[in-house]
């Protein structure tokens, strides 16, 4: 084996001799979670419960989370309403979302974590913020993940966070403009450039459009936003066994009458190669253009119904997409200080 090849096997090695020891250690918390499982008719074994260095003890099992509590029901889009999970779980301040149970904690969906994959942290400050986003004037709801739930409800976890802060934003958006805009990285700039400020991002899609519709016999005109973060295209994930390029995508509606939003949604696009090269070069209205039209899959992670404030959805839209400095531009009209004194010292040592 050459050095990097070691490297792997031994950081491997450790890993499973991690796994081995919390398992045993935890052996009377797994029997007795096996047990409490095995009353409600779910036959869960000890195979189904491994040790996940970056989350705890977690057990697998189509839909566990629901056999475990019946009142956890989802919606036609796989969400599930905050309400349930105020009342049916405690939410801890030192794991945002997680939530806990008499003897196991439900966890929100794994696309929210680092690169939507499964085993990672969760990716720092959205589920924070969504979670205490408090307001008496709409309804929220949250993907789950609905096959797995932490077993033990210590706080050993690994928690990740950084510096990335929510964008301020003074517009009045009744006056914005319909329209589209594309934002990218500095074309001058290397892809590790891009990378390591950029978050790998490859472009930021924004558009404005205004529909009028009747409801309850109202006439109702609404200013729709829509976003779409496009990464590099080594940013890949699998989705039932089929490999996918994601895409973030946040959806809200403006009614102009109210002067309030009254919608906000995020999701995940998943692209396959050849659609992904294809969209990425155009924008939102890619379909109406072209003769090959692209309909994606897409898996909703959140929603709120009901009235937002203007800021409220800068904050939730800017910490969706945290990470990437081009929402920051979009909102503020320039990149975060940060980004430009780093960009204009890369350029000076070329």
């Amino acid at each position: 084996m050459n050095e990097r090849e070691i490297i792997i096997e031994n950081q491997r090695k450790i890993l499973m001799e991690e796994q081995t020891r919390e398992l045993q250690e935890n052996e009377e918390l797994i029997k007795n979670f096996i047990s409490d499982c095995n009353k409600l008719k779910i036959p869960i074994t000890i195979s189904d419960i491994k040790f996940i260095s970056k989350i705890g003890i977690v057990a697998t099992y189509p839909d566990l989370l629901t056999l475990l509590n019946k009142k956890i029901k989802v919606d036609k889009e796989e969400l599930v309403s905050f309400k349930v999970l105020d009342k049916e779980f405690t939410k801890k301040t030192w794991a945002p979302g997680y939530f806990a149970a008499k003897n196991f904690m439900a966890m929100a969906h794994p696309y929210f974590r680092r690169g939507h994959y499964k085993n990672e942290a969760f990716a720092p400050r959205f589920l924070e913020i969504f979670c205490n986003y408090i307001s008496t004037k709409n309804d929220k709801y949250l993907g789950l993940d609905l096959d797995r739930v932490r077993i033990n409800l210590d706080s050993r976890m690994l928690m990740e966070f950084d510096s990335w802060y929510g964008s301020k934003f003074d517009q009045d958006i009744s006056k914005i403009e319909d329209g589209i805009t594309k934002l990218r990285p500095p074309v001058d700039l290397e892809p590790a450039e891009i990378d390591f400020l950029f978050g790998n991002v490859y472009s930021l899609d924004i558009k404005w459009y205004t529909k009028e519709s009747v409801e309850n016999n109202i006439n109702t005109k609404i200013k729709v936003f829509q976003a779409e973060e496009f990464k590099e295209p080594e940013c890949r994930i699998i989705k039932d066994g089929n490999e996918y390029f994601p895409a973030k995508y946040i959806h809200a509606e403006f009614d102009l009458k109210n002067g309030t939003f009254r919608h906000l949604d995020g999701a995940i696009h998943f692209y396959t190669e050849k659609e992904y090269f294809q969209r990425r070069e155009t924008d939102f209205n890619h379909n109406d253009k072209n003769p090959s039209k692209i309909k994606t899959l897409s898996q909703k992670l959140f929603k709120v119904n009901g009235e937002i404030h203007v800021n409220d959805w800068v904050e939730l839209t800017s910490h969706y997409l945290a990470g990437n400095p081009l929402i920051f531009e979009y909102f503020e009209g320039k990149l975060p200080d940060k980004i430009i004194e780093m960009v204009e010292k890369i350029r000076s040592q070329k």
